[in-house]
């Protein structure tokens, strides 16, 4: 079969992810012309964008060919010949991982289990996209590389701490993207980009060679623009390793677009998690997620307003198992170079870890209990996924770990709670701002709920064909 190569970096910048699979099995494209495209779009958003660490161009392009000499020969795979980005917390065997931090780090020997299952799916990995030090901020910057900046306007973040991922799938570098999440760090930035982002239940994808990341807090998950190739991504992501500590029973994601989830009983929570500094919802942002409870209304389904009670307990599960995540992490990074911040941070963990983080973690027991007691009434909670529009860059810049903390806790209030719960939430776009910055909201479901939330987004984004809107390519 004779296979069509359009050259220019435009190839394949339009498709989604199982729209380019689907381009790839049926010889529209080759792997090589869709990897090259995307190399070529990489490398010159860099000095304006910067969503990427590593790119691959050597690796990634051999990769491709070998991807085309496969489909040539008849094989077929969910992803063979896709080109797919990971962020910079993850191990890509022959790269180094930093991490957000300056220094020099070994090359890593092995793929994260993730990255494995990415390549036996047949994805071509591109490149490592850019996050924050050890992922602790919903910004994307530092030091090390520089600002990463939000595709839908330069002067602002794109989130974090997947900024990078995000940023990458926003601007149509790639068509999806792997991201991790411990504190809303999927969701945070999809919904500051205008993405979908799935945070899914613990252990879901492997966080292999960790047994679990930042205390069970910090999950893996796809960032894409339409659910359906977000839900694609996890279900190709997803399987445990041997090592793993959580191993919830198997499901296929993608089989719920499309289904229809049935009437569903909506809570609408504006309410924030108790926090220690000053929070408020931006109003901009409560009308977004009030448009989505009115588009869910529309489908038939009952949206009731009723504020799901976090509780000071949720909080106090949190902070330990974070600190001292960062000061497990930075240990296994010997010479990183970081912010004083984050040796703050790090500092901190040490005196949070021991008898104080167990009893954090039992307290998870609690907390399932009482927040499961919740969906006895409800099937799902809607509520925003941050506060407000994303921030300028800067605004993190050159400040001390109490206003930072103060910073980051009012533009982000809402994500944590659900990486304490260790259950399935999933970012839908909700509109813009007045000055046209993205905000998102967030379905978020018991143990295991992911298909009933992707049903439920997908049913959602036929009706507002999110996926339509792009940036202006400023970059």
């Amino acid at each position: 079969m004779a296979v069509a190569n359009p050259g220019g970096a435009d190839v394949g910048a339009d498709l989604g992810l199982s729209e380019l699979a689907a381009a790839l099995a049926t010889g529209t494209v080759s792997s090589v012309a869709a990897v090259g495209a995307a190399l070529e779009r990489i490398e010159a958003s860099q000095p304006g964008l910067n969503a990427f660490r590593v790119v691959r161009r050597d690796a990634a392009l051999a990769e491709a060919a070998e991807a085309d000499r496969r489909i040539a020969a008849g094989e077929r795979l969910p992803l063979l010949g896709v080109p797919i980005a990971v962020k910079d917390d993850t191990d890509i065997a022959g790269e180094s991982t930093a991490f957000g931090c300056g220094g020099d780090f070994p090359v890593a020997t092995e793929d994260a289990e993730s990255v494995r299952r990415l390549r036996a799916a047949g994805a071509v990995i591109v490149g490592k996209t850019t996050t924050c030090e050890l992922g602790q901020l919903p910004f994307t910057s530092g030091a090390a590389f520089g600002y990463t900046r939000n595709p839908w306007s330069a002067e602002h973040t794109p989130g974090g701490s997947s900024g990078g991922s995000a940023a990458a799938v926003a601007a149509g570098l790639v068509p999806a993207a792997l991201g991790s999440d411990g504190a809303g760090s999927v969701r945070i930035p999809s919904a500051w980009t205008h993405l979908v982002g799935i945070k899914p239940q613990r252990g879901r994808i492997s966080t292999w060679p960790s047994a679990e990341a930042f205390n069970g807090l910090t999950v893996n998950g796809p960032i894409a623009r339409t659910v359906a190739d977000a839900a694609l991504l996890l279900d190709v992501a997803a399987g445990p390793h041997a090592g793993d500590l959580h191993t919830p029973a198997p499901i296929r994601v993608s089989e719920a677009v499309g289904r229809d989830p049935g009437k569903l009983r909506i809570a609408l929570s504006l309410n924030i998690p108790f926090t220690a500094t000053k929070t408020a919802l931006d109003p901009e942002v409560a009308e977004a997620v009030h448009s989505i409870a009115a588009t869910l209304r529309a489908l038939g389904h009952t949206v009731t307003v009723a504020d799901l009670h976090y509780g000071l307990l949720m909080g106090a599960s949190f902070l330990p198992r974070s600190m001292a995540g960062i000061r497990d992490v930075y240990q296994r990074m010997p010479g990183a170079v970081v912010d004083p911040r984050t040796v703050a941070n790090a500092r901190l963990g040490r005196v949070l870890g021991g008898p104080v983080l167990a009893a954090a973690r039992q307290a998870e027991k609690v907390l399932h209990r009482r927040i499961g007691g919740f969906f006895r009434d409800y099937d799902v909670v809607l509520a925003p996924t941050t506060a407000t529009a994303a921030p300028r860059v800067e605004e993190i810049d050159g400040i001390g770990v109490n206003a930072t903390n103060s910073l980051i806790t009012a533009a982000c209030p809402y994500a944590w709670p659900w990486n304490v719960l260790g259950w399935p939430s999933v970012n839908v776009p909700a509109g813009f701002t007045a000055g046209g910055l993205p905000v998102g909201a967030q379905l978020m479901g018991p143990d295991s709920s992911e298909p009933l939330l992707v049903s439920l987004a997908a049913q959602v984004e036929a009706e507002r064909h999110w996926e339509r809107e792009r940036p202006r390519a400023w970059w």
